[in-house]
């Protein structure tokens, strides 16, 4: 009987007209969650919306359909499944392609639906609804490790990585002046580029007769990366760069071995089938053996950073200030604060800057034409030997395109989500409280509907003084995210960026002398193979 009635009234024009004149003033903006007076998500008042905006259930958002028992899962299983963890990239690409804007991937066993958006306008929406705590689809098995398997060590303050709620807002709250100021960053400078020209000797040092890097050259970049966060959150040199072989110097290439091996292994634990959670998997006891090994070392570097602070006998902060000092400073009954912060950086930090920086070096050697035009700003700003400073960073606007251009194209997180906490409209679909929803940024950012000839490394669209210059959507290219949960560091990172890489170009002329390198996911999104380039000195 309703389904009769509710074919007749959807048939009927002219009970369809009054529907909408009545509930057109009552009834919420598509986009919006759907609640009766109550604050209860209910049927009828999702029917009478339906009946108003023709909302189609979430049943109907297209997608591969699931095998009974295996879900989607088996899609991700070597040999049998047709997408590979390393090629998600190619995955997003052939979703979009075959379904549309928005893609459902539903029964993914142990873990929520996913549904990809590939439309800006939808992620804007997304983000600008978003709530005081909005929740990031995060590793569960990294929320584990944090929250049942080591909370005797994390407690209730367990950081932003792999936290939500009240835990994260609080956390945040506390930390976030200090990261995000531009003020702040700026006043890092001096330490960046300390260690930038430790990396430059270290090129001119690990040269071969051709002057080309060794097959491990992603490792050198490791270790400036880990250098750099170390000087930023800690003021600690730890000597990366050191040639003689010391107890010191192999703890930093330990701890550079289990973050690469925490991140290689989190795909195989988030999108294969979980066996994890029902025993201890090989994979699973490596995973938590880098973790263990990530909280051991950088615990005692902390540590050590505050015996020296002891010993200061003051939380006075001055310019040379370390972050852990800034945060201490603010909140001196709880040093665990400063301590989980720096953790933090170190577990994420030094993975995503180092594959941002391959992918640049990549791009300029590929694109010589461009590497003298940034060569050429350089030395016009920044002579040799001449110490860089907040003011001739500002003066460098074609290094800033470049590295924006190339995370356009290939941003290191191809990308990120949220966990929707309400019943949403998105794209005329409603999809249900708890289903994550994720943002393809890379499929987007790559996409002609947002860039003209996106396939094409140029700069210049991101310079307002060039001919070619047009405003892009805004929600097109999010390399570091977007609102309350973009990414703490970014302010650092750019910076540490922005700074190796000028005084690299201001060194060296880069040249790649082999076949073109594709880019895949190990674990971040960078050129796939040994980054053999050559540095001619200048």
């Amino acid at each position: 009987m309703k389904t009769k009635l509710l074919k007749y009234i959807i048939n009927n024009k002219n009970y369809w007209e009054k529907c909408n004149k009545k509930f057109k003033s009552s009834l919420p903006p598509i986009g919006e969650v759907l609640h009766d007076n109550n604050n209860n998500t209910t049927e009828e008042y999702k029917t009478q919306e339906y009946i108003k905006e023709k909302i189609k259930p979430y049943s109907e958002v297209p997608g591969p359909k699931p095998l009974p028992f295996f879900g989607n899962t088996w899609r991700f299983i070597p040999y049998i499944g047709d997408y590979k963890i390393e090629e998600v990239d190619k995955v997003s690409l052939r979703l979009n392609k075959q379904y549309g804007d928005i893609v459902k991937i539903a029964g993914l066993m142990g873990r929520p639906d996913m549904v990809f958006l590939f439309n800006a306008d939808d992620i804007e929406k997304v983000f600008r609804s978003e709530e005081l705590m909005p929740h990031r689809p995060s590793m569960p098995s990294l929320n584990y490790y944090k929250h049942v398997l080591r909370k005797d060590f994390f407690g209730n303050n367990a950081g932003v990585i792999a936290v939500h709620g009240e835990n994260w807002y609080n956390f945040r709250t506390k930390v976030q002046q200090p990261m995000l100021q531009p003020r702040t960053a700026k006043l890092y400078i001096s330490a960046i580029e300390e260690t930038a020209l430790s990396f430059i000797e270290r090129i001119r040092k690990i040269r071969d007769n051709k002057n080309e890097v060794p097959n491990d050259f992603l490792n050198e970049i490791h270790k400036w990366s880990l250098e750099s966060i170390a000087r930023v959150a800690l003021n600690t040199r730890l000597g990366c760069f050191d040639d003689n072989i010391n107890s010191k110097n192999l703890e930093t290439q330990i701890l550079i071995d289990a973050v690469n091996t925490f991140f290689m292994n989190v795909g195989v634990l988030e999108l294969k089938i979980p066996f994890w959670k029902l025993f201890r998997t090989p994979t699973w006891n490596k995973y938590v053996r880098a973790l263990d090994t990530i909280t051991r070392v950088t615990h005692k570097y902390i540590t050590d950073a505050m015996y020296q602070l002891k010993l200061k006998g003051t939380l006075e902060c001055s310019a040379d200030s370390s972050l852990l000092e800034r945060i201490l400073s603010m909140d001196p009954s709880n040093p665990k604060t400063a301590s989980i912060l720096a953790l933090d950086m170190f577990l994420v930090g030094i993975d995503t800057t180092s594959a941002a920086i391959a992918s640049i070096l990549y791009q300029l050697s590929q694109n010589p034409e461009k590497q003298e035009i940034l060569y050429n700003e350089v030395t016009n700003v920044l002579k040799k030997d001449e110490n860089l400073t907040a003011k001739k960073l500002d003066q460098l606007p074609y290094l800033r395109a470049c590295i924006k251009e190339t995370l356009r194209m290939y941003p290191v997180v191809i990308g990120n989500g949220r966990c929707m906490t309400k019943d949403t409209v998105i794209r005329g679909y409603l999809i249900p409280k708890g289903t994550q929803v994720i943002f393809q940024h890379y499929v987007i950012s790559n996409s002609e509907k947002y860039f003209n000839s996106p396939a094409k490394f140029y700069p210049e669209r991101w310079l307002k003084t060039s001919p070619e210059h047009k405003e892009h959507h805004p929600f097109a290219s999010l390399p570091f995210g977007y609102g309350r949960r973009m990414c703490l560091g970014r302010r650092f990172a750019d910076l540490e960026i922005q700074t190796v890489i000028a005084k690299i170009i201001q060194s060296y002329k880069i040249k790649y002398n082999y076949e073109k390198l594709h880019y895949s996911i190990h674990p971040m999104y960078m050129p796939d193979g040994p980054l053999r380039f050559t540095f001619i000195d200048r």
